[in-house]
């Protein structure tokens, strides 16, 4: 890498710059050192979460990588949480926030130590879209780590379990299906060990679509967290990313219109979860690539659903990772004609050219991908939808579901825990249509996950049977007939805001539209004198986050 190319000599060339020479030299920097590309790796480890908790060793490979590829690299962290562990309550708030400030935080320290290139180790579901917005505003080098999945638990009966069978597990005790010592026996089981959620939910979503973007090394999101395969990898992106500095290849050349196109288009054909729609506009917005809700729109009208993945099917990531992993999803996308395999890809080669020696994951003998002629579902399983109740739209997850449309009575719910008590007295009954309203960017603050909601609708056996919909999120382990990111949101005086109980309203995923039997001049007397509510929040980061945040339809991105 030539000095004229070197960012970091800005911060350590020329006799000007001793002082902080000498600062780098008390952290082990010798005189060579100050010669090659200083990277910055941002470590997301945490032991608040297991799918942080082994990232410590992930960090130490790709140092050794940089080492051994030319570099020098300098470990920092960036804060995650847990959302599984803050679904339900309160602390969720701070979920989709946390995107934000990893992006911030990474962006701190990259930037005002003018790394010559990032690269980023995370686990937790907001982990891989906060490091990607900060690769892109900063355009240095970089290259993206996963932790990986988590291996499946087992149950008393011997099927794997996961982190979102104990959430049912709750719903089923609600209900009376199940008691207390089975709940424990659950819960006890579902998580073995360190890694992500191990259905295709929004970890696993995003690794994959991260991969499929071309900035994560292949096989990134489906090797399993507790693998030697995962550490080699970790050496192999550290040493690579030495490469990228040198040829000056940086994520604005990688992520562009036809890559978030492959990024989406994986997603669909794993049955992911609809956060993507947010975490990918935010992605898009800070590459400056033009994106909307019509480009998830229209991907999903043409690209079929080929995974029988959790939380819609039966299969775990580990199961992905045994049939041939994402390469092999990725190859039989890119025969078929749904990749552009003319993006190039942080291994300094085309998709097409990272895919061509991987064998068709129809050789082996697997049952969780279906060939491309013959999916699940010839069409993808999220739908935006529009109508007088999503005036900038909604988002739904309806592939699998025994019906995509549902005409019903409005239960409305003012916040996630009303919703709550409201299962827990079985107060929802079948052919309800549950509002759960103030939950949106700026009314939360924070755009809560409904996974508890949802979960036990579900547990409860009303998963067919009633509609939901939100101005928050889903988890990417909900199921069922649920629409969320209604936009705009009850906080700023959308529609939602002025529905009550009884009115009748519409989900129809097959004519992508969500309404409300209501005539103007109804919309006009409910919205008469209306105001909007004092924020929730008046200090600290959600104070701020409400302040700046824009729609869920632009991504709810701040600033």
């Amino acid at each position: 890498m030539s000095d004229q190319k070197r960012k970091s000599l800005t911060t350590t060339g020329g006799m000007g710059r001793a002082p902080n020479r000498a600062m780098l030299r008390a952290v082990g920097f010798m005189d060579d050192d100050f010669e090659r590309p200083m990277i910055g790796v941002a470590n997301l480890h945490s032991d608040i979460t297991p799918c942080n908790s082994h990232l410590n060793r992930l960090a130490g490979k790709a140092i050794e990588g940089i080492r051994a590829g030319g570099g020098v690299g300098q470990t920092f962290g960036a804060p995650t949480a847990s959302d599984g562990i803050m679904m339900g309550h309160q602390g969720m708030r701070y979920s989709l926030v946390s995107r934000e400030v990893i992006a911030d935080s990474i962006e701190v320290v990259a930037g005002g130590m003018n790394h010559d290139g990032v690269l980023a180790l995370g686990g937790c579901d907001k982990n891989m879209p906060g490091c990607l917005m900060a690769m892109a505003r900063l355009n240095v080098p970089s290259i993206f780590v996963y932790g990986g999945s988590i291996l499946p638990g087992t149950s008393e009966t011997g099927n794997d379990i996961d982190i979102v069978s104990i959430f049912e597990a709750v719903g089923q005790y609600q209900a009376g299906k199940l008691d207390e010592q089975g709940v424990h026996g659950v819960e006890c089981e579902a998580c073995p060990g360190a890694g992500s959620c191990g259905g295709m939910y929004t970890a696993n979503t995003m690794s994959s679509a991260i991969e499929a973007m071309g900035m994560s090394l292949p096989y990134d999101a489906s090797y399993p967290a507790v693998s030697a395969a995962k550490e080699r990898e970790a050496f192999l992106a550290g040493k690579q990313l030495v490469e990228l500095c040198k040829n000056n290849i940086r994520p604005r050349d990688i992520i562009t219109r036809k890559s978030l196109e492959n990024a989406y288009t994986i997603v669909l054909a794993l049955g992911g979860s609809t956060n993507a729609v947010l975490h990918l506009m935010a992605i898009a917005r800070e590459a400056d690539v033009e994106w909307t809700l019509a480009d998830f729109d229209r991907l999903g009208d043409k690209v079929p659903d080929l995974a029988d993945l959790k939380p819609g099917g039966k299969y775990v990531m580990f199961d992905l990772h045994k049939a041939g992993g994402t390469p092999a999803v990725m190859r039989a996308l890119l025969d078929a004609g749904f990749l552009h395999g003319d993006c190039m890809t942080v291994t300094g080669k085309t998709i097409a050219e990272n895919l061509k020696d991987v064998p068709s994951i129809y050789k082996r003998k697997q049952d969780v991908i279906k060939p491309v002629d013959k999916p699940f579902h010839a069409k993808g399983h999220i739908v935006i939808l529009k109508g007088n109740l999503a005036p900038e739209g909604a988002v739904a997850k309806v592939a699998g579901l025994q019906q995509k449309s549902i005409t019903g009575p409005a239960k409305v719910f003012d916040g996630e825990e009303a919703c709550f008590e409201a299962l827990k007295t079985q107060s929802i009954k079948a052919g309800d249509i549950v509002v759960v309203r103030g939950e949106g960017p700026v009314g939360g603050p924070g755009m809560r996950e409904m996974l508890s909601v949802t979960a036990a609708i579900a547990g409860q056996g009303l998963g067919s049977s009633v509609g939901l919909i939100t101005d928050g999120r889903f988890s990417g382990g909900t199921r069922g007939l649920c629409v969320g990111h209604v936009a705009p949101e009850a906080w700023v005086g959308g529609p939602i805001a002025f529905i009550k109980d009884g009115d009748v309203i519409t989900i129809d995923g097959d004519k992508k539209q969500l309404s409300v039997a209501l005539s103007e001049a109804d919309w006009e007397k409910r919205k008469a004198g209306w105001k909007m509510p004092a924020p929730r929040e008046t200090r600290g980061v959600l104070a701020k986050y409400a302040r700046t945040v824009q729609s869920a339809s632009e991504g709810a991105i701040t600033g």
